[in-house]
């Protein structure tokens, strides 16, 4: 049996490979996509004040720290039982949203972008940033990194850091914003609702327009059915910050609708030797293994999950393109992979229109935004969506706040088992009589990239211990001790 090997996957956060087996007929017998590290978080986090746990697992990614902070404060509040003021949420919102159009940016423009604006089959010289502003041209190009950076001066306004924000504190934030804050805020989101509309027209020409682009989304080699897990509010909206977890079928039927403090009653954690990954499924079915369908534990978290539990958007624009998105694809649920793409920008439209009625809100600058914690604090749970999908922080402390026990579900370990899937089936499609050329490996990639997956915030440490290099000098200078470890 001969075995191909994508080593390393690339445009991803983390590490992770492919392993692709064919059979004497050079058909694909099986694929696995394993995660060659070793995740830690959980376990250093014990025995640390509790109150320090949004700036510890912040660190966890540099990609989407914002999502572990703003979760990891939710779970503060459980914790110390306290209810933020209003204006405590909106800012947290505020902050989200523009992080979320950062995110949406980065993938779209750097990581999924190459596969569509220079195609699936170009060279891997061409396939980056740089072949895309080759393409669509230099103003378009600085367009992407002033609008991604005008994002990252929103969160520093509020969070106190461009990367890594600070202001989450238990029962609010750090710090009000002030009017002349507002007004910047305003006229960025003014920019960033823009850039979103004109993000969705070049989907539209260079992706929508391509009939062969279209064919690729739409083909079975990228469909996968699934249950689907997204946040919604009260009339069944998305919602980044606050709701109830909601998931549907494969039919697009309700199955079910919870509070993120029980999210144990609904999702189990199963382990296999080969991947240092955990794979969640839904409990009530039980895990049957990686295959989809009705009688399937696993799920997806995504984009494309959350609009498909929805009924709806909360802002006019991104409601007209999530609408113009289903009857496109026909259906509701979309159990197409690549279309998660296209979820992934009705988003960007999403967050940019929510950053601009946010900083509209004259409660925006209200200086109430702390409610001090006053009982003895025990157990919390705090959950957002991030950008890849669902985001679950849950600790466990003593009477003086120490923390006694860790478990965060993160968003790429919610898709864990489908990505595993959606690999498998993507190379079963396209690998046909052992021809594996380039373009061929790099669609099989575009299976799991449509995920956006994050393997740094999913695992840690590579290949299962850190690698330290430790030097000892004596007073003067010199070399004393030298101890390493690979």
């Amino acid at each position: 049996m001969k075995t191909v090997t994508i080593n390393p996957v690339t445009r991803l956060e983390g590490h992770g490979k492919i392993s692709i087996f064919l059979n004497d007929e050079g058909n694909v017998e099986n694929a696995y996509f394993q995660v060659p590290e070793l995740r830690g978080f959980e376990k250093f986090c014990e025995g640390r004040p509790v109150e320090e746990m949004p700036d510890i697992t912040s660190r966890i990614c540099g990609v989407c720290p914002e999502a572990h902070h703003i979760a990891s404060t939710k779970a503060l509040d459980a914790v110390f039982h306290v209810d933020p003021p209003r204006a405590a949420r909106k800012l947290r919102e505020l902050l989200y949203s523009a992080f979320f159009v950062a995110d949406h940016i980065t993938h779209f423009y750097v990581l999924a972008g190459p596969d569509f604006v220079m195609g699936p089959t170009a060279p891997k010289a061409e396939r980056n940033i740089l072949g895309i502003i080759g393409k669509v041209g230099l103003e378009v190009g600085g367009s992407v990194i002033k609008h991604r950076s005008d994002a990252l001066d929103v969160i520093a306004a509020i969070g106190g850091k461009r990367v890594h924000p600070s202001c989450g504190l238990p029962g609010g934030v750090s710090k009000p914003i002030t009017e002349e804050d507002r007004v910047k805020i305003e006229k960025t989101a003014e920019s960033e609702v823009e850039f979103a509309k004109l993000t969705m027209k070049l989907f539209d020409d260079i992706v929508l327009g391509n009939k062969e682009y279209v064919n690729l989304i739409t083909s079975d080699t990228f469909a996968t059915e699934t249950y689907y897990m997204g946040t919604v509010d009260d009339q069944n909206l998305v919602n980044f910050c606050d709701g109830k977890i909601r998931v549907v079928d494969p039919d697009g039927k309700e199955f079910a609708k919870y509070q993120a403090a029980d999210y144990q009653q609904h999702i189990a954690e199963h382990v296999e030797p080969w991947t240092y990954l955990k794979y969640p499924y839904l409990k009530k079915i039980g895990w049957k293994g990686l295959i989809g369908g009705k009688d399937s534990g696993v799920y997806r978290a995504t984009p494309l999950a959350r609009l498909n539990v929805a009924d709806g958007m909360a802002t006019p624009i991104a409601e007209s393109e999530r609408k113009r998105m289903f009857e496109t694809l026909g259906h509701k649920p979309v159990h197409s992979t690549l279309a998660t793409h296209w979820a992934r920008l009705v988003e960007l439209v999403y967050a940019a229109e929510r950053m601009l009625d946010l900083s509209r809100d004259p409660e925006i600058t209200n200086t109430n935004v702390r409610t001090l914690p006053t009982f003895t604090p025990d157990e919390g749970i705090g959950a957002v969506e991030a950008p890849r999908g669902t985001l679950i922080h849950h600790y466990k402390t003593d009477e003086r706040g120490i923390v006694k026990g860790v478990n965060l579900i993160v968003a790429t370990t919610n898709n864990h088992a489908a990505i595993s899937m959606s690999i498998k089936q993507a190379a079963q499609g396209l690998i046909k009589k052992g021809d594996v050329s380039d373009g061929i490996l790099n669609m099989v990639e575009m299976a799991f990239r449509a995920y956006d997956p994050c393997y740094a915030c999913a695992t840690h440490t590579f290949p299962g211990q850190m690698p330290i290099d430790l030097k000892i000098y004596s007073k003067n200078g010199g070399l004393v001790q030298r101890l390493k470890r690979p």
